[in-house]
């Protein structure tokens, strides 16, 4: 687990959490999915990057509306980022947030050989650390595995597709291959595993971390856990960031306390990796 009480405090961006929504072949249907089961009100926005072909008229947009009353937008030139908004890529472009703005860009590579997931889950890392959340959906080839990867390394959210829904598994496979997926499920069910998440990364430290006597003992447990598998002292980590991150991996197992997931992890090793790793 990286020394969290040392790292210094991040930048606070004008965008809202943002949640990057990848797909490419068979990924209408799961976007429409996901889309639909999103609040109106959650208070996030969703950047939704598909390879679509440069020759056909864009319709994502118009299609994705009819799954949602967020409005849905294609983006044509500098945008900012507002909660509640569906924002669409246009065909042969990739997009990036900056500053709390998406911006157009050329592909970097040629047609067949573009990485616009990668690009954009990247951007979202960059720029918004703890706050950034990836989502891969159906697609072929492994668009997307490096982006995901790029979020969970500052401390995001992953998701993927469970590959056995997807019409073309690739890119939710090559996601969860990568080790670097937190959450895997059907697309109707990742809106809210999401909310669960970002509503608990919201709360203040004494409600999220280790202020009860319960939770304190709860996270003395996971400490000496982590201790055995890796063998690394982390009492010195005990700071409200460390809390609020084993509160989120709370939220991303749907336990209730942090008593259950001390308990849960006596049983799941590759756990205690993800959670030493986040």
């Amino acid at each position: 687990m990286r020394d969290v009480s040392k790292a210094a405090p991040g930048p606070v961006w004008a965008s809202p959490t943002v949640v990057g929504l990848g797909a490419s072949a068979g990924g209408l249907e799961p976007l429409a999915q996901f889309l639909a089961r999103v609040p109106p009100d959650s208070g996030l926005a969703f950047v939704v990057v598909q390879h679509l072909d440069p020759t056909h008229k864009a319709l994502l947009a118009e299609l994705l509306q009819r799954s949602t009353a967020m409005p849905v937008r294609e983006v044509s030139g500098p945008t900012p980022v507002e909660a509640d908004h569906v924002y669409v890529i246009p065909p042969a472009a990739e997009i990036t947030l900056t500053g709390g703005a998406l911006h157009l860009a050329k592909p970097s590579r040629p047609r067949g050989q573009r990485l616009s997931i990668d690009v954009m889950f990247s951007s979202l890392a960059r720029e918004l650390g703890e706050r950034a959340i990836g989502v891969v959906l159906s697609g072929m080839g492994a668009d997307g595995s490096a982006g995901l990867q790029a979020i969970k390394a500052r401390g995001g959210l992953t998701l993927a597709q469970l590959p056995t829904s997807a019409q073309f598994d690739d890119m939710p496979r090559s996601a969860i291959a990568a080790g670097c997926v937190d959450i895997i499920d059907l697309p109707g069910e990742l809106p809210a595993r999401i909310l669960a998440a970002a509503a608990q990364a919201r709360l203040p430290a004494a409600a999220a971390g280790a202020a009860t006597g319960d939770d304190a003992a709860a996270l003395d447990r996971i400490l000496v856990l982590l201790h055995a598998h890796t063998r690394r002292d982390l009492a010195l980590y005990k700071s409200n960031t460390l809390q609020r991150r084993v509160a989120r991996r709370v939220a991303v197992q749907g336990l209730g306390s942090m008593a259950s997931y001390a308990d849960f992890l006596r049983g799941n090793p590759q756990e205690l990796d993800l959670l030493f790793n986040c």
